[in-house]
């Protein structure tokens, strides 16, 4: 069953055509290592994984039926390599999204959640906060002993609140994008939203070919296009290029920001090039 009608266009649709990962009775060893493929996947936000950061002992451990699925995802968790990729380098609300992204399957529900995970990492340290996601009811109903974790907020189910769905979408940019690499670097995405008690817009993930905005505006108005198709806007030969951290040519010169450019095919080159020189990141390529 789809998720949504606009399933392709929010970049979904792997979701609905694939099963749970689950590691049942009577395994094989290539059932334990597609799950610590999926595990990995999950918990590392779809982002590079060299062989040399492998967590080996924990992925024997598991092969060797000492631990559990939820014992490796509490490893991965709380690993060296995961606090790089995601704790280190990021904003401690965008960590908590994150965490509930990678843990629970779903977005913050509200502000609450957030102040939570707040104190608790204060009072307790990162590891007690770890342990609250993976030991809380909500997960071992959701997913057991011995189910990866999965994006469960595109779902209707009983304890799911409606908001997370939208919220989400925040979170998620597409199934083959990185945590560690999106266009919105190491700032929340819900704060906001979470703070003003209102759902958040669905904006589709970069590059989707109907042109959209990679985020949405900042009056949380759902973006979309509309130009006309006369003149240099011509269908397959003018482009909109979103451009996420370039450095505006004004006072003061530090200042970064956020923009859209409308280009004819001809020059598309040396747009890019201007934009790579003034230290602009590639959103999105969408033609108009």
């Amino acid at each position: 069953m789809a998720i949504t009608t606009q399933a392709s266009r929010l970049g979904t649709t792997a979701f609905q055509e694939s099963s749970l990962v689950e590691l049942r009775p009577n395994w094989s060893r290539d059932n334990a290592q597609e799950v610590i493929r999926a595990v990995y996947r999950q918990l590392l936000g779809n982002d590079y994984l060299m062989s040399s950061e492998r967590l080996t002992s924990a992925e024997s451990l598991l092969c060797d039926g000492s631990i559990t699925v939820r014992e490796l995802v509490r490893c991965v968790a709380k690993s060296e390599l995961y606090k790089k990729k995601f704790f280190y380098p990021n904003f401690q609300t965008r960590v908590i999204e994150l965490n509930y992204k990678h843990l629970l399957g779903r977005a913050p529900y509200d502000e609450s959640e957030v102040v939570f995970h707040l104190d608790l990492y204060q009072n307790e340290g990162y590891d007690a906060d770890i342990d609250s996601y993976i030991d809380s009811p909500e997960y071992l109903e959701s997913f057991g002993e011995n189910i990866v974790p999965y994006y469960r907020g595109f779902e209707t189910q009983r304890g799911q609140k409606t908001v997370g769905f939208t919220r989400m979408f925040r979170l998620y940019r597409g199934y083959a994008n990185s945590d560690s690499a999106q266009g919105e670097g190491t700032m929340s995405r819900l704060a906001q939203e979470l703070g003003a008690n209102r759902a958040s817009v669905v904006v589709a993930p970069s590059g989707d070919s109907d042109g959209w905005s990679y985020r949405p505006s900042g009056q949380s108005v759902a973006p979309s296009t509309g130009f006309s198709q006369g003149g240099v806007l011509q269908a397959g030969r003018t482009y909109r290029v979103e451009v996420s951290g370039i450095r505006e040519r004004r006072y003061p010169r530090v200042r970064r920001c956020s923009k859209a450019f409308i280009v004819p095919y001809d020059q598309l080159s040396a747009q890019l090039r201007e934009i790579q020189r003034q230290g602009g990141t590639i959103a999105s390529i969408t033609p108009i």
